[in-house]
Parts: C-alpha cells; sequence; structure tokens
C-alpha cells in the first residue's frame, strides 16, 4: 500500500527503461489494484510484465470490494500473487483459500506467485520445513502435473521481510533445495526442475547476486527495494 499514480507510473517508466537494458530478465510489476491500468499503460510493449497483489477465487457474482480473474486478466495483468505473507498473517488467509485463487488464476490464464514461508517463532523452533511443506501442499492442493509448470513459488521467510534482516543465502539456499524436493514428491523431479521458485525477503543490490547465484534459487520477489528505480534495477542486474 504504498504510491500513488503519479510515482507508480514514474516508477514503471524508469523500470521499463532499466528492463530495456537487460531483456534477459523476466521482470512484473504488481501494483495496488487501483493503479494497474495506469501502470499497464507505461509497461504496454515493452519487456516488464504487469501482475496483481492478489484476487477473489469467484468467477463472478455479489462479492463488494472484490475482483476477480477476469477482471485482471481484462486491464492486462498476466500474474496474480496469492497468499503474500502479510494476508496469511493479518487477513487470516488459509492454505484452502490460496488453493482455490490458484485454481481461479489458472483458469482465468494468470500466472499465480504463490508465497510460503515460516515466522521467526517457526524458525526458533527449528518448524521451517514443517510449516513450509503444510503450504505448499496446502496451496498447491488439486494441481495436476501439466499445470503445475505454469506456477511460480515464492519463498519468503516472514522474519526477513520489511525487517532488514535477510536469510544468508546459505539458510535461502536450503529452504529451496527443499521446496524443490518436495515438489519432485508431489509432482516428479522432472516438473519439479521447471518451476520457479523465488527469494522473497529483504533483497536489495547489496545481496542479489549472492541469493540469485543460489542453484535453486531463480528469482526474486521484490518488496521495498521495487519502489526506488535505481535499487530495482541493481537487483534486474544481478539476475
Amino acid at each position: 500500500m504504498n504510491m500513488r499514480s503519479s510515482s507508480a507510473t514514474a516508477l514503471a517508466s524508469g523500470v521499463a527503461e532499466a528492463v530495456g537494458e537487460n531483456p534477459s530478465v523476466d521482470v512484473v510489476l504488481c501494483p495496488p489494484s487501483v493503479y494497474l491500468s495506469a501502470v499497464g499503460e507505461v509497461v504496454a510493449g515493452t519487456p516488464v510484465g504487469l501482475g496483481a497483489q492478489n484476487l477473489y477465487a469467484a468467477e463472478d457474482g455479489a462479492f463488494t470490494g472484490e475482483i476477480n480473474a477476469a477482471m485482471l486478466t481484462d486491464v492486462g495483468c498476466g500474474y496474480v500473487i496469492l497468499g503474500h505473507s502479510e494476508r496469511r498473517a493479518l487477513l487470516g488467509e488459509t492454505d484452502q483459500q490460496i488453493s482455490e485463487k490458484l485454481h481461479s488464476a489458472l483458469a482465468g490464464n494468470l500466472t499465480p506467485i504463490v508465497c510460503v514461508g515460516e515466522t521467526l517463532e517457526d524458525r526458533e523452533a527449528g518448524r521451517t520445513e514443517q510449516v513450509v511443506e503444510t503450504q505448499v501442499r496446502g496451496s498447491l492442493a488439486g494441481l495436476d502435473e501439466v499445470r503445475a509448470t505454469s506456477i511460480v513459488l515464492a519463498y519468503e521467510p516472514v522474519w526477513a521481510i520489511g525487517t532488514g534482516k535477510t536469510a544468508t543465502p546459505e539458510q535461502a539456499e536450503e529452504v529451496h533445495a527443499f521446496i524443490r524436493q518436495l515438489l519432485g514428491e508431489i509432482f516428479s523431479v522432472e516438473t519439479a526442475e521447471q518451476i520457479r521458485i523465488q527469494y522473497g525477503g529483504s533483497v536489495k543490490p547489496s545481496n542479489a547476486t549472492e541469493l540469485l547465484g543460489q542453484p535453486n534459487i531463480d528469482g526474486a520477489l521484490v518488496g521495498g527495494a521495487s519502489l526506488k528505480v535505481e535499487d530495482f534495477a541493481g537487483i534486474i542486474n544481478a539476475g
């Protein structure tokens, strides 16, 4: 819940210009829903994709204030973030709800970016893998192997979001490798290798190269650093 229309479009313009110098990296901007159309106009015709921060699972109906997949594709979205830790923690979203949104997004030709991750309490109690596995299995429930390669997973340790703390590259890689192995069990090893797993948690230009250099880290879900063109461009170039 940052920025206003003018600053959002200015940021999008700057990011599109930065990506123009590095088209080998896939970049998606996910602004607040009220600015999707404005940002979409700025990135139209550029390599930068457009995504939303959430959707509602129903196809249509009397769900005042909600936005569905068809509405998002109508304004040019190709992606949608689902199950972000803030929505899980602050709004009580469950794995079942995220799974319903996942299937709605796929049916609407959107690429879901599904977030999973543990709290500091979970990590200190040694429950990281247990929590992540529960979230992955629950959020991807009912997903078949054919559609599995159409999703993106994002591991975001809750304790490293907006805190300035970052999982070390080794800590992040350990969980990413665990998720990759888990996906191999749920689907197949071949399918698991095709699924992108991003890292999210205080990613910035100074740590992006080392994080993105890990074998199982395929990209970054960028938060605060995405609000400044120079910071976001630094991460893009690190990719």
